[in-house]
């Protein structure tokens, strides 16, 4: 019994002394320990565990792990004061650590100036209102990484409500934070000052971690970085970061047209073009660039007139594009502009104007494949001879950087139109395949029923069949494609298939008159003219103009 007393009087005459021998800068480090919760987007807990203050002005590093799948948090500090976390600034899955953004002003812990050794004592501080159990630790190993920071392992018990709290030197600087081991019973730290190192690039929003976070990223410190993060933002993979790096970028660069422009694009993708108009006047008051203000406008205005025309909106028309686009030239010369101007012209119809617009920008230093093929479009609507489309589309293609020669897809297929028009009917089919190799063979049925009645026109019957029937796979419902098969295979005799297909494509559409005339011409020319007479007669009962003279024909 006496044993036992005097074993209780020697804990506790070391936890005094050891309380009395705690610097007084590590006490101080307990002011910026904080508790991280995370929600799920329903708004239930996620996780919970700790992290630091690391800046004034919200600045703190944790754990990433709690954050993955989250949509928001909160920290709570010492004094009971929550905060929400505004933003993500810095990920790395590696190393399981993350930099993020509070609002509110915060009391931050230093970073320790130099590594702590193998076998030197650290301090341990978890987290508490009032009088944190601030504890010593020896640290057991330190592997060096990247040439310039350390990782620490330690042996210690880790209660489960201390996780990510922080390890700090006697001058009250934060070495890491606690992080469990999956492989034994350590406990590990990555250093601070990388963690404090973590930043986001214009290509972080294509990060698969970040991707798992609802919380938004922070802008990027550089310009040129934070303008690629706004380029790369998409509001159909996330509106709700999309909305919050618009946002950012507007407070964070007041003078530069993007973040305008992109605002007034989510105004437009809800219908709000009244707000997306005033979005744009502020971007042409506050913009130090007036003509590229005025090009933003221009084009958000003929993108509007465009795709959703059918939703009026009366102080917008290709008028108003028009004017805009004019100002931003009057006020900066640019041959971009003038591109722009000749895509409202061909819009309002005014084809010739645009053509004399696009040909001498093909001899400018902006000349590009497009030129050529948007002049090719022109000259179509100008009924212009074949010829001189087809000359413009070689062009497009020829102008093609054979690197990136997939471009020219769209080409090909226009001058495979072309082609047709002109009656070169194999150099049409040749184009068709062309278009098809250079998108990986993602077409439709309705690709292959056009290049199948071209290469009916080419005499290339056995591509034609070819092509018809991979229509039909495609789209095993659509009787049009059985009957394009079974009046071509009556062209080539071959009558069993065609009985074949008729007969099939009167099973899935029993009104379609065409599969009745086609199903009688087979057996008439099979000698089963009786039958073939019942078919046509069917034929003409649902509205076929053909099946009288071929009943005339065949009465006879």
């Amino acid at each position: 019994m006496m044993r036992h007393f005097f074993t209780i009087i020697t804990l506790l005459i070391i936890s005094i002394c050891e309380c009395f021998a705690q610097p007084t800068p590590v006490k101080n480090a307990a002011k910026s320990v904080f508790i991280l919760t995370t929600y799920s987007d329903d708004g239930s807990l996620l996780a919970t565990s700790h992290g630091v203050f690391i800046g004034n002005n919200g600045e703190a590093i944790s754990n990433l792990q709690p954050f993955i799948g989250a949509a928001s948090a909160i920290i709570t500090d010492v004094k009971g004061k929550q905060m929400n976390v505004s933003h993500i600034i810095g990920i790395n899955n590696l190393y399981d650590v993350v930099k993020f953004q509070v609002d509110g002003k915060t009391t931050p812990v230093p970073l320790a100036s130099s590594s702590a050794s193998s076998g030197t004592n650290v301090w341990f501080v978890p987290y508490a209102e009032k009088s944190p159990a601030i504890s010593q630790v020896e640290v057991k190993n330190v592997e060096p990484f990247m040439d310039k920071y350390s990782y620490y392992i330690f042996t210690m018990d880790l209660q489960d409500e201390d996780d990510s709290c922080p390890f700090v030197n006697d001058a009250g600087q934060v070495l890491g934070l606690a992080q469990r081991s999956t492989t034994s019973r350590d406990i590990h730290a990555t250093d601070a000052n990388f963690t404090m190192s973590l930043e986001m690039t214009g290509l972080s929003l294509s990060d698969a971690t970040l991707r798992k976070i609802g919380i938004p990223p922070a802008l990027p410190t550089e310009k040129d970085q934070a303008l690629l993060m706004l380029m790369m933002s998409d509001p159909k993979v996330d509106s709700v970061k999309h909305s919050s790096i618009v946002n950012d970028f507007i407070s964070q660069y007041p003078a530069m047209v993007d973040g305008y422009a992109k605002r007034a694009q989510l105004y437009v993708n809800d219908n709000d073009f009244a707000s997306a108009a005033m979005e744009m006047e502020t971007a042409i008051n506050k913009a130090e660039k007036k003509d590229e203000a005025h090009y933003s406008y221009s084009q958000l205005i003929y993108n509007k007139e465009i795709y959703k025309s059918d939703i009026p909106y009366q102080p917008w028309s290709l008028d108003k594009a028009l004017e805009e686009i004019n100002t931003a030239y009057s006020i900066n010369p640019q041959d971009t502009y003038r591109t722009h101007l000749a895509r409202i012209l061909y819009a309002k119809g005014e084809y010739q104007d645009a053509y004399d617009i696009y040909m001498p920008l093909t001899k400018t230093v902006i000349s590009n494949s497009d030129l050529f093929y948007e002049a090719s479009q022109c000259k179509q609507m100008l009924n212009a001879p074949s010829s001189e489309i087809i000359a413009l589309l070689d062009s497009a293609i020829y102008n093609t950087d054979t690197l990136r020669i997939r471009d020219a897809a769209p080409y090909f297929f226009a001058r495979a139109e072309a082609y047709n028009q002109a009656d070169s009917f194999r150099q049409a089919v040749f184009d068709y395949t062309r278009y098809e190799i250079l998108v990986n063979g993602n077409v439709n049925s309705q690709f292959y029923y056009l290049r199948e009645q071209t290469e009916v026109k080419a005499k290339l019957y056995k591509q034609a069949l070819a092509d018809i029937s991979r229509a039909i796979y495609l789209s095993p419902d659509e009787p049009t494609y059985f009957a394009e098969k079974a009046s071509l295979e009556i062209k080539v005799n071959m009558m069993e298939e065609a009985l074949e297909t008729a007969t099939k494509c009167i099973e899935i559409a029993p009104e379609y008159a065409t599969g009745y005339l086609l199903l009688g011409l087979v057996q008439v020319n099979s000698g089963n003219k009786d039958e073939g007479l019942a078919n046509f007669e069917k034929a003409k009962e649902l509205g076929d103009e053909q099946a009288q003279s071929l009943i005339d024909k065949y009465s006879k």
